[in-house]
């Protein structure tokens, strides 16, 4: 939703392929299917990522690195504000972990 799908589309309609990486897989599915609707580019993917678990940023990225070629632009869009106080699985603060943590180790992994 928002900026994320925004950017999303614009990649999709200059026939990019696209990589949505969500949380939820029904609603990453519904973004999917729009955009390739919108578009008419069926190399739209979805990838379920949780920048808020280091574990799912690390499979996340061993993913990419195994199944594509080369990786052009990658756009950071995931945060989260105003959610209650919360430690993630692995001790981390929800939203240090989801707004700078994970996306900071993504980015890591993925320059190779």
């Amino acid at each position: 939703a928002g900026i994320g799908k925004c950017v999303a589309l614009e990649l999709a309609h200059r026939n990019a392929r696209t990589i949505l990486a969500c949380r939820s897989q029904e609603r990453g599915q519904a973004a999917a299917e729009e955009i390739r609707a919108a578009t008419g580019n069926p190399a739209v993917l979805l990838r379920l990522l949780d920048t808020s678990s280091l574990a799912s940023v690390r499979a996340f990225a061993q993913a990419v690195l195994r199944e594509e070629r080369r990786l052009d632009v990658l756009v950071n869009n995931a945060g989260l504000t105003g959610l209650p106080f919360a430690i993630t699985p692995e001790g981390l603060e929800q939203t240090f972990a989801t707004n700078y943590l994970g996306p900071f180790l993504l980015t890591n992994l993925l320059l190779g």
